[in-house]
């Protein structure tokens, strides 16, 4: 069992079909073998999903005619008229997919087959809206006469413009494997395989074949996640001699971009991918295509695809990476901008493009290997990523800017604040898949070396070198740089125990020059075994510890945790004259809901303030929890003397003192619309005006 499920989230062992294939050099440890601690960090947010976010999707999905859709596709009708996105669907396929995550790992068995049972109903209607050859599109199949503007009028002739038929194949099937490999039932699968196969007929390159590729991409990643789940899972021997066309159809996908009629920056179409040397368009689109092209790369050994992404990853993290590990500078066409554009105001960041960043950077250390690649996925787990959904798991953001006026309107559906629902509702969907997965991205082997490469409590059995190593992680990270690791229990006595140390240990804020520490501070790190000192270095970012384990061995890793000063490259024309706070991975911000009466942007932070740490509340005044309408969370906050610039009326400059409060950013606009600002000056050059 844990052999099949550990090919649940991503292509990761090799495997052999009619040519040779070769899978992540790198092997994931699964989810379902990782337990976080209730009442932790993660575990928090876990509970919320499972309590609060994926509950309020399956109820969304209900009132906002989203199973409507499909039920009326078990009826077509000339009388049907439009109905919401074209990828509405896929809020339904998403939703199934998180809410099976959570099913791997429940305890209680009354709320489990509660769970199971409404997923049958669920899937019930999808089922009977599928056509009889596969297709399932509920915009066309409802209503075949006069479908939808965006379904075009043939099959798949406007998926490179407005319709999203190949990309809900991609969450279908996302989904459909997700939900068989945590009930073993084949229910969803034959219907994800059924569309599978129709795209597989019907889309190609052959005489009468449609020659179009995704116009929004995921598709790439699902094919090659149902390739490997059919080629490790012995029960699904039936579908094996299909399980080439659909990697096949993955990489068709990925090397027909740039070749087809319609090309454009948008959809990452206007060249061929392994042409493609930086990221532009749809930040979402481009993320979810460069973790397809590491999926097949590792899947077929195309070396050019590797090349590509590369690049591709070198030019976001120097040129277009947020300091909240956020990507996509621009609200026009969601997308990322020309280097070093990153406004703070305007940033988009979007909550499915820092999803999207987490699978793509995760890909690339498990081609790889090197701690720098979950540097950067940590910076945008802990800030771009979690920043979208509320600490109680039911409101959202759908862009994450660095900086709020309270007048813009820059989330969803022209709104200041956090919302509970979106009419394109991409976003908190997506956060249902995600944060149940998280657990998966902790641990990594290789032979017989075991990579930490997360830290947050929690109990774990890995598999290194075919032997079980059970391990518990006690930790109170982020909020402090203490963790201990003990040997639970071992089949093997040898094995060599990776521990990364992350970048904002070693100076280092991001993998580049785009951001580096201001204040001139350098923090340490140590390692004990048994209580006992040892003397470390560190390769491509970790710490390796070879030795003969046995049952009981604890490994005390601590890291200095200060709060930090940041400033950005001189390009990055926003933030001249500015910095920013960190403390361990977490990005700080202010909000006026803790400074009153201050203007954030005439703040003047100077290097030398030392920053205070004190445990605060913050009351979630609009919470989702129906039996806790105002939650308090709990943060660790940063306070300071600053300087406030003051204007006199004879046009002179001066200052006050003022008693200056950070919060996490993932924190803010808990307590309704507010101002807020990540940089603040710490120049005169550096202020602005609201």
């Amino acid at each position: 069992m844990k052999r099949i499920l550990s090919a649940i989230l991503f292509a990761a062992t090799a495997f052999s079909a009619a040519t040779a294939q070769s899978g992540y050099p790198f092997t994931p440890v699964p989810f379902t073998a990782v337990s976080v601690t209730d009442g932790t960090f993660w575990g928090q947010r876990l509970k919320a999903a499972r309590e609060v976010t994926v509950p309020l999707a399956f109820s969304k999905c209900e009132s906002e005619g989203r199973y409507k859709n499909f039920v009326q596709c078990q009826h077509p009708s000339p009388d049907y008229p439009p109905s919401g996105f074209s990828f509405d669907d896929t809020d339904v396929y998403k939703t199934v997919e998180g809410a099976s995550y959570m099913l791997m790992t429940m305890q209680n068995k009354a709320e489990r087959a509660r769970l199971v049972n409404y997923m049958d109903s669920v899937l019930d209607i999808v089922g009977k809206a599928q056509e009889p050859d596969g297709y399932l599109y509920t915009p066309r199949t409802m209503n075949p006469w006069h479908p939808h503007s965006w379904a075009g009028d043939k099959r798949w002739l406007s998926e490179e413009v407005l319709s999203h038929e190949l990309y809900n194949l991609g969450h279908m099937v996302d989904a459909a494997c997700a939900h068989y490999q945590a009930t073993q039932s084949r229910k969803f699968l034959d219907i994800a395989v059924r569309y599978a196969d129709c795209v597989c007929r019907e889309v190609g390159r052959k005489e009468g074949q449609a020659c179009v590729v995704p116009g929004h991409q995921i598709a790439e990643m699902a094919l090659a996640r149902l390739y490997v789940l059919i080629n490790s899972t012995p029960a699904l021997k039936d579908l094996k001699p299909k399980a080439q066309q659909y990697l096949d159809e993955a990489k068709f996908f990925l090397d027909e971009r740039g070749k087809t009629t319609i090309r454009n920056v948008y959809s990452q179409s206007d060249k061929p991918v392994a042409d493609q040397k930086e990221a532009w368009g749809h930040a979402v689109r481009a993320g979810y295509m460069y973790a397809g092209m590491a999926d097949v790369a590792a899947l077929t050994g195309d070396s050019a695809y590797l090349r590509a992404i590369d690049a591709i990853w070198k030019n976001i993290v120097e040129r277009k990476y947020y300091l909240t590990g956020g990507v996509g500078a621009r609200h026009n066409g969601e997308a990322f901008g020309a280097d070093y554009e990153l406004p703070n105001l305007t940033a988009y960041n979007e909550t499915c493009a820092a999803i999207a960043q987490v699978y793509l950077n995760y890909r690339m250390f498990l081609l790889h290997g090197d701690a720098k690649y979950f540097d950067c996925l940590e910076r945008t787990l802990y800030n771009g990523v979690i920043s979208g959904m509320s600490m109680d798991g039911g409101r959202f953001f759908y862009p994450n800017p660095l900086e709020s006026d309270a007048k813009f309107a820059f989330n969803a559906d022209n709104n200041t604040t956090r919302q509970p629902w979106f009419g394109c509702a991409c976003c908190p969907s997506n956060l249902c898949r995600f944060i149940p997965s998280v657990p998966g991205y902790i641990y990594a082997v290789k032979d017989d070396r075991l990579y930490v490469n997360l830290y947050m409590g929690n109990k774990a059995t890995v598999n290194v070198n075919g032997k079980d190593v059970s391990l518990q992680q006690t930790t109170d990270y982020p909020w402090d740089g203490d963790i201990q690791l003990k040997v639970t229990g071992t089949k093997t006595s040898a094995f060599k125990l990776m521990l990364r140390i992350p970048g904002w240990v070693r100076g280092q804020v991001v993998p580049s020059d785009l951001y580096e520490f201001a204040d001139g501070k350098q923090l340490g790190y140590s390692v004990k075994i048994n209580g006992k000192p040892l003397t470390a270095t560190d390769q491509n970012g970790y710490v390796v510890i070879d030795r003969k384990w046995k049952k009981g061995d604890v490994v005390s890793l601590h890291f200095d945790m200060e709060p930090r000063l940041v400033k950005a490259n001189r390009k990055v024309t926003d933030d001249r004259g500015k910095v920013a706070v960190e403390r361990g991975p977490l990005v700080y911000c202010a909000e006026d809901k803790d400074n009153a009466g201050i203007n954030l942007r005439h703040l003047l932070l100077s290097n030398g303030q030392p920053l205070q740490v004190s445990d605060i509340e913050i009351q979630n005044t609009e919470c989702q929890i129906a039996s806790s309408p105002a939650r308090q969370f709990t943060v660790k906050a940063l306070t300071a003397t600053a300087q406030e610039a003051t204007l006199g009326t004879d046009g002179a400059v001066g200052s006050k003192k003022v008693q200056l409060r950070l919060i996490p950013y993932y924190a803010w606009n808990h307590r309704g619309t507010a101002c807020m600002t990540v940089w603040m000056a710490n120049k005169l050059g550096g202020l602005g005006d609201y």
